[in-house]
């Protein structure tokens, strides 16, 4: 029990810039780590939820910005990184060699680029329809129609993280002698059942008032199958995963999220 706790205070050292200590931690207790990630949304999630209440009154496009540039804060760019370096390692490699060589290089190429403006981009675009869209039911029944974007934001951090924990037990780490984070990437099916545990119940719960069942369901399919295909390519391209693919895999899964719960927003409102 103490192993996995201290593992829940190394998840917040390597995933935000939360000035947390505790060093050293052991090999064990790295690898508990992965298994609070989905926490760790949770409370990012939290925090971005609690900036968008303090700024919706000027409108859910300034709100959908500011909770962008939180979180990117908190985490230090973390996961922005990590879709930099896989975009240009998976779009301008032709080997798999080379796939390494880009990925250990510290300049941001065309790839890289685009897929942080896209992310970003999409992401500040679903908030900001989220900010502004809600359910008639929900509507019907007197609640605010900014309500479903902070539900979603912890819906989709919270979510975001148990995919790339699910991606560290099916695929192996390529490239293991050049890891930076090889301690945290060796979760096992305890891990990633810890991981599931919490994003899905943990995540459902506190976002099913705001946003429904149907919307949970949704983010939590769109997750798997964004986490599904992110999965295949590298196991295709690399043979495996490294820290920068599975902090891609978690941009991706924010957006799928996002996404799926607007989808589910905008059709409820047309019913």
């Amino acid at each position: 029990m103490r192993t996995s706790l201290r593992g829940a205070r190394a998840a917040f050292v390597f995933l935000t810039r939360l000035p947390l200590g505790g060093f050293p931690y052991s090999a064990e207790e790295w690898r508990w780590a992965a298994a609070w990630f989905p926490l760790v949304g949770l409370v990012l999630g939290g925090a971005c939820a609690a900036v968008w209440g303090l700024v919706a009154p000027l409108g859910p496009w300034v709100a959908a910005m500011s909770v962008l540039v939180v979180s990117i804060l908190l985490t230090g760019a973390f996961h922005e990184d990590g879709l930099a370096d896989t975009a240009d390692a998976l779009g301008g490699a032709t080997d798999r060699e080379e796939i390494f060589v880009i990925l250990k290089g510290s300049r941001i190429g065309t790839f890289g680029a685009l897929a942080l403006v896209t992310s970003i981009a999409f992401r500040l675009v679903l908030l900001a329809q989220l900010g502004s869209a809600a359910p008639a039911s929900a509507l019907a029944a007197g609640a605010s129609p900014l309500a479903a974007a902070p539900a979603a934001l912890l819906l989709a951090h919270g979510l975001a993280r148990v995919g790339p924990v699910w991606l560290m037990v099916a695929l192996p780490y390529a490239n293991a002698a050049a890891a930076k984070s090889g301690h945290v990437t060796r979760a096992g099916a305890a891990q990633a059942g810890v991981a599931t545990a919490v994003g899905v119940a943990g995540a459902g719960a506190v976002a099913a008032g705001a946003i429904g069942a149907i919307g949970v369901v949704a983010a939590f399919a769109a997750m798997a199958l964004a986490t599904a295909l992110c999965g295949l390519r590298f196991r295709a391209r690399a043979a495996g995963v490294t820290g920068d693919f599975l902090g891609a895999t978690e941009q991706v899964n924010e957006i799928a999220i996002l996404g799926a719960v607007l989808a589910v927003q905008v059709a409820q409102a047309a019913a």
